[in-house]
C-alpha cells in the first residue's frame, strides 16, 4: 500500500479532535510555548505554571520542537491534566530531520532518529540523492506537515551508510543539532593559533612554574587535559595546593569565530567513545591541553590549607607550567590504595607528592562530610565497544581514590575562586544548586518511611546534612543506590547563574566552575573576567563589558548542559539495549529500581535496567500505591517495592526504542 496515502487516510479517520468545540472554548485561554512530543504521538507544551497536554489528533501539523500557540480547552473537557489544541505554529523548531531512510520503488521515507519526533518525512524518488534503505541521512524539509498531510523533504546529506560502524551514534549526535566538525572560520582561527605556539611575549608577567612537580591525573582515554595539580608541605605544617588550569582565554579571542561557536555549543559532549568538543581539537587536544613535557599557559589558584582542611590563604595568578607526568586514575589509585611497588618505582620522582595529595584529599573529604556536603556515590555505567562500535561489556564504573582526590582539589579551587570574585563584586557566573522545595521533600519523607528510614527534619528547613544522614542510613540497609537515585529526583537541578545563591548539595555558600575551560563555556567566560581583573581593569568597565554576556552565557549554558546530559543518557540506553539483545533468555538477579502504574523497573548489578510490565504479573491483580512506591496484589497481598531483590529473565531488547523488557520469575 502507498504509505503516504495510507497515512493521510489515518489522519482523516483519527481526527476526532475537540476542535468542533471551538465555540465552547471561549475564555478558556491561550498559551504559547515549545512543543515536546512523545513517541506515542501526543505531546506537552511546557510552561512555568504546569504542562499543557496536546493529544495526537490536536497537533494540527506541529512537530517536536515547534513554538506553538495553543487554545486551552475548558476544564470539564480535560481527561486528566490541562489540555489544549495547537491553533498556530509560530516558529518551526527545525528545518531538517535526521533519521533512517526507508526506500521503495517510487518514493521513500525518513524515520526520525529522535523517538519524540513522530513525523516521518516523505521523500520523492527524485530527491533520494543516492541514499539506500538503512542509511542514516539528513532530510531537509521542503513542505511541513499540515492537518492532513505529513512532511515532505529531500535527502541533503548521507551521514553514514547502513553497515558503517558507529552509524547509530553519529545519527543520534546529529539529530540533536550537534556536529563534530567546526565552521571554516573557527577552524582556520584554531589552526593559526595552535601553529603559532608559545612566544616569549606570551610569558611576560606570568609566574614560571615549569620546574615544579606539577602533574595531570585523568582517565586513560582523556585527550583534553585542562587541569594539573601539585601539593607541597610548608614549614608551618600546612599544605600548599596548586590547581593549574589551561589558559584557554589566551587563545580564544572574545567574540571571535571560535568563541562564538564555543558559546553556541556551551560544552563538550561525551557520547560513549565519541566526543563533540566545545573547541576545535587542535586547541582542546593540542596547544591548550596540559600534555606532559610541554610548556603550557595556565591560570593558577594556589591555596594554603591547614590540617583541618580550611583555606587560610590563597592566590590567583597567570602562570606557565610543564607537566612532569600524565597520570591516570587507576595507576594513582593503585599506588595510594595498594602500594603497588612497580608503579611506585616507575613514578619515584613524584611518589612523595602523590602521598601528600592522598593525605590532603582525605582531610578535605572529611571536612566536606562534617559540613554536611552530600555525596551521591551512585553507580555509573561503563560500556565497552568493539572496533565496530558494538557493545561487548557493561559494568559499574569504580570511583576510586584518585578520582575522589582530583574531585576534592577541583571543588576547593572552584569554591575559593567563587568567594574571591563574589567579594570583588564583579560580574561572574556561579554554579547554583537551590534547596529542594518543602512539598517535594514531604513526598521523599513518605517514601523513606516505607523503607524504614527517617528524614529527621522539617521539609521546609532541611539541610544538606539531613540528606547525608539519610544516605548513610540507606547504605547501612543496602539501599544506597535506590535511595540515592530517588532522592536525586526530588532535588532541584544545578544551573549556572550570575547570582551567587550557593550550592545546596555541596553545602557551599560560594561555588563556580573554574577548572574546565576546554569543555565548559562558563569556565572560559570567568577566566576572561579573572584575567582582566588581575590586570587592573576598573570595576565599572568590567561590569559594562561582561554583565550582559555573563547572564546570556549562564542561561544558554544551563540549556546546552541539559541537552548534553539527555544525549549521553539516550546513547547509553541505546547501547545497553543492543548489549541485552544478545542475552535474550538469560536469567539474572536484580533490584527493583522503579515502580509505576504500568510495571516495575529492575536494575541488574551491571547497571542495565529493564521493565517488567504489569500485565506480565499474572498471579494477581496488582494495584499501584504511588505514595509507597510499590505494587500490591489485591488478593495475595504480595508486594513489589523499591529495593526488593528479584530474579528476572531477559525477554526482549529494542535499541531503536532504547527499551529492555524483563519477565519476573516468581
Amino acid at each position: 500500500m502507498n504509505r503516504k496515502k495510507d497515512k493521510i487516510k489515518k489522519n482523516r479517520k483519527n481526527r476526532k479532535s475537540k476542535k468542533h468545540l471551538a465555540g465552547k472554548r471561549a475564555g478558556a485561554g491561550r498559551v504559547t510555548g515549545v512543543l515536546e512530543k512523545n513517541k506515542a504521538g501526543f505531546g506537552f507544551v511546557r510552561l512555568e505554571d504546569g504542562d499543557v497536554f496536546i493529544g495526537r489528533s490536536n497537533m494540527n501539523g506541529a512537530m517536536h520542537g515547534d513554538t506553538v500557540a495553543v487554545d486551552m480547552l475548558p476544564e470539564y473537557l480535560w481527561t486528566k491534566n490541562r489540555e489544549g489544541i495547537v491553533d498556530k505554529i509560530i516558529e518551526r523548531g527545525s528545518s531538517e530531520v535526521v533519521g533512517t531512510f526507508e526506500k521503495s520503488k517510487k518514493f521513500g521515507f525518513v524515520v526520525p532518529e529522535d523517538p519524540r519526533n513522530t513525523d516521518d518525512v516523505y521523500i520523492k524518488k527524485s530527491n533520494f540523492s543516492g541514499a539506500h534503505t538503512g542509511d542514516r541521512v539528513v532530510a531537509t524539509i521542503l513542505k511541513y506537515p499540515d492537518r492532513n498531510v505529513g512532511a515532505e523533504g529531500r535527502i541533503s546529506e548521507i551521514i553514514a551508510r547502513r553497515d558503517e560502524p558507529g552509524a547509530d551514534i553519529i545519527a543520534m549526535i546529529r539529530s540533536r543539532g550537534l556536529r563534530e566538525t567546526f565552521p571554516s572560520r573557527a577552524s582556520a582561527e584554531a589552526k593559526a593559533v595552535s601553529k603559532a605556539g608559545i612566544s616569549v611575549k606570551d610569558l611576560r608577567n606570568r609566574e614560571d612554574l615549569r620546574e615544579r612537580n606539577i602533574i595531570t591525573i585523568d582517565g586513560a582515554e582523556s585527550k583534553d587535559l585542562d587541569d594539573a595539580v601539585e601539593v607541597r608541605k610548608l614549614e608551618n605544617g600546612n599544605y600548599l595546593l596548586g590547581v593549574h588550569i589551561a589558559d584557554v582565554s589566551h587563545y580564544v579571542e572574545n567574540d571571535g569565530p571560535i568563541d562564538k561557536e564555543a558559546f553556541k555549543r556551551g560544552n563538550s559532549v561525551y557520547v560513549l567513545n565519541r566526543v563533540v568538543p566545545m573547541l576545535p581539537k587542535n586547541l582542546s587536544n593540542g596547544i591548550c591541553s596540559l600534555n606532559p613535557g610541554e610548556d603550557r599557559l595556565t591560570l593558577s589558584c594556589e591555596m594554603e590549607v591547614d590540617k583541618n582542611g580550611s583555606v587560610v590563604n590563597h592566590r590567583i595568578f597567570e602562570s606557565v607550567i610543564n607537566s612532569k607526568a600524565r597520570m591516570v586514575y587507576d595507576d594513582v589509585s593503585d599506588i595510594l590504595e595498594n602500594s603497588d611497588e612497580e608503579l611506585i618505582q616507575k613514578y619515584s620522582g613524584i611518589y612523595d607528592e602523590l602521598k601528600l595529595m592522598g593525605e590532603l584529599a582525605s582531610i578535605l573529604g572529611q571536612k566536606r562530610h562534617d559540613s554536611g556536603s552530600i555525596d551521591f556515590d551512585l553507580d555509573e555505567s561503563e560500556i565497552v565497544l568493539d572496533e565496530n562500535d558494538v557493545p561487548v561489556d557493561v559494568f559499574a564504573a569504580e570511583r576510586r581514590t584518585a578520582n575522589r582526590l582530583i574531585e576534592e582539589f577541583m571543588l576547593l579551587a572552584n569554591e575559593t575562586v567563587a568567594e574571591d570574585f563574589f567579594r570583588k563584586g564583579l560580574p561572574f557566573i556561579y554554579r547554583v544548586h537551590e534547596k529542594p522545595d518543602g512539598e517535594k521533600l514531604s513526598e521523599l519523607k513518605t517514601f523513606l518511611e516505607g523503607l524504614g528510614i527517617t528524614l529527621n527534619a522539617n521539609p521546609d528547613k532541611v539541610t544538606p546534612a539531613d540528606i547525608g544522614k539519610v544516605l548513610e542510613a540507606a547504605k547501612a540497609k543496602n539501599y544506597e543506590n535506590i535511595v540515592g537515585s530517588v532522592t536525586l529526583r526530588f532535588m532541584k537541578k544545578a544551573v549556572y547563574s550570575t547570582s551567587c545563591d550557593g550550592h545546596f548539595g555541596l553545602a557551599f555558600r560560594y561555588y563556580c566552575h573554574f577548572t574546565s575551560p576546554i569543555r565548559r563555556y562558563p569556565d572560559l567566560m570567568i577566566h576572561r573576567i579573572i584575567k582582566e581583573s588581575l590586570k587592573g581593569a576598573p570595576e565599572d568597565a568590567l561590569k559594562k563589558k561582561y554583565a550582559a554576556k555573563a547572564e546570556a552565557a549562564a542561561v544558554h549554558s544551563s540549556e546546552t548542559e541539559k541537552k548534553a546530559q539527555e544525549l549521553e543518557r539516550d546513547a547509553e540506553k541505546m547501547k545497553k539495549a543492543e548489549y541485552m539483545a544478545g542475552r535474550i533468555g538469560e536469567i539474572c538477579h536484580g533490584v527493583i529500581s522503579g515502580v509505576t502504574s504500568f510495571g516495575i523497573y529492575v536494575e541488574l548489578p551491571d547497571t542495565v535496567e529493564g521493565l517488567v510490565r504489569i500485565e506480565r504479573l499474572r498471579d494477581d491483580y496488582y494495584v499501584f500505591q504511588p505514595e509507597k512506591y510499590r505494587l500490591v496484589g489485591e488478593h495475595t497481598g504480595r508486594t513489589y517495592s523499591l529495593g526488593d531483590k528479584v530474579e528476572i529473565v531477559v525477554l526482549s531488547a529494542d535499541p531503536a526504542e532504547r527499551h529492555i523488557d524483563f519477565g519476573l520469575l516468581q
